[in-house]
């Protein structure tokens, strides 16, 4: 149950590995040795079950092979050398409590934040992709120079600001997945190159125009992806002929160096992108150019193979914490969801509504297609309406009565755009608060 009191924290259920014979491998997370079910028991519709406590785990994969496959590669996690996450974070004081934090207040859990990332470095170097996370999720210094250290080959930004700020952090290789339009950000866009090997994509020649005249700038050239659309409805050109063509004039340009594809597939819909991709690299192939790097992204289908056959790097965001809406995409399971926004119970002005200090401000009103905007973590129930400031809950879908002063932890339905509404968010240990840590890129959405 996540509705929390004043009084005795609830300890978390666990399995521990007093149960040793049952897993195949376990690690030690603070106190507590925790475990990952290697023979998982299968529901009925053919998928593994989830595990109980810290390490519960329901990936959404087709089939108990694949499971046992990357479940089989947790073993390694203690063979990596990055050491312990905390030392990566410059904390400030906070309440060491998480009782005591002053909502409205993201918290992230490092356990689970720390398995996160390295099941999926593992998966990753399994199967052969380099792993290139976004940092748009997180968008902290700390744990982008984590996720490098665990093995990850180079960050995403979404943004030039997100760049700037990695880059003041000493991460030197960047992509930046967003097209760079504009006097003042070719400017920016020249500076970074000068410093750092970035990378960037396009997909018309108005942007490419944009890039050349900033590598002109940096006086070196800058290596350019071309953006595909395989079915993200975003930016991309459109066809793999309109690929190859945009290929052609990069590799042609004396400031622009042609380094391959980019994508943003629609989740679901990777086999669809596979198709477009291959195509797209037999005609640059045959048009005398090679792909040095094709790169897919998306949490949502982040465990599956479909389509996946000629892409050679991976870029995921969510999977660092999770949401709701991963959850429903069958991506992950509640127990790795690794950011809960902690509100405080305000009001209880009919028998039915209890209201928070979260509303839009804290939650965003991004719904992903979710119903409401949230879920309260351990019950079915939801934040059902927000204004800016205050968050509606049906206080009959709860599963235990609350009064005014509570505290409940809310799982967003979509963890990007809450980070970035918050200065500051807690670091914690289950309910031990370690500090509290500055969100480095907030706002830079320029």
């Amino acid at each position: 149950m996540a509705v929390l009191a004043a009084g005795k924290p609830r300890l978390a259920t666990a399995v521990h590995n007093s149960n040793l014979n049952r897993f195949s491998s376990s690690r030690k997370l603070s106190s507590t040795s925790y475990c990952l079910l290697a023979q998982p028991d299968l529901n009925m519709s053919g998928r593994p079950s989830s595990t109980i406590g810290a390490w519960g785990y329901d990936p959404g994969l087709g089939n108990l092979n694949t499971f046992k496959r990357y479940s089989r590669r947790v073993n390694g996690a203690n063979d990596m050398t990055a050491g312990d996450i905390t030392s990566y974070f410059n904390l400030e004081p906070a309440p060491e409590s998480a009782f005591r934090l002053e909502s409205p207040v993201p918290v992230i859990d490092l356990d689970r934040t720390e398995r996160n990332l390295r099941l999926w470095q593992q998966r990753c170097d399994e199967i052969g992709l380099r792993n290139r996370p976004h940092v748009k999720t997180h968008k902290m210094t700390a744990l982008a120079r984590y996720q490098l250290a665990l093995g990850a080959c180079g960050i995403t930004v979404q943004k030039l600001g997100e760049a700037e700020v990695m880059a003041q952090a000493g991460i030197k290789d960047i992509l930046l997945t967003y097209n760079v339009v504009g006097e003042a950000k070719v400017m920016r866009l020249a500076a970074l190159a000068r410093t750092i090997e970035i990378s960037v994509v396009a997909d018309n020649p108005t942007t490419l125009a944009c890039l050349e005249r900033a590598a002109s700038e940096a006086g070196s050239p800058i290596r350019t992806l071309v953006e595909c659309d395989t079915g993200g409805g975003r930016n991309g050109v459109q066809s793999p002929n309109e690929a190859a063509a945009l290929a052609r004039r990069i590799a042609d340009s004396p400031d622009l160096k042609f380094k391959g594809l980019m994508t943003f597939p629609k989740p679901g819909e990777r086999r669809k992108m596979g198709v477009f991709l291959e195509e797209a690299v037999r005609q640059v192939g045959e048009a005398g150019m090679s792909c040095d790097c094709i790169t897919a992204g998306g949490t949502p289908d982040i465990w599956k193979d479909d389509g996946l056959d000629c892409v050679s790097e991976y870029r995921a965001g969510t999977y660092i914490f999770n949401d709701q809406s991963m959850i429903t995409a069958g991506a992950c399971s509640e127990d790795d969801c690794a950011v809960d926004v902690l509100a405080t119970v305000v009001s209880m002005p009919t028998p039915e509504r209890a209201v928070v200090d979260a509303g839009s401000k804290s939650l965003t009103s991004d719904q992903l297609g979710e119903p409401g905007f949230g879920r309260i973590r351990g019950t079915k129930a939801r934040l059902y309406a927000l204004t800016e400031e205050h968050g509606m809950i049906d206080r009959n879908s709860l599963e235990r009565t609350v009064k005014i002063g509570d505290t409940v932890r809310i799982i967003p339905n979509h963890i990007c755009p809450v980070i970035n509404l918050f200065d500051r968010v807690a670091v914690a240990r289950g309910n031990r608060v370690l500090g509290y840590a500055k969100v480095d890129a907030r706002g830079k959405v320029s």
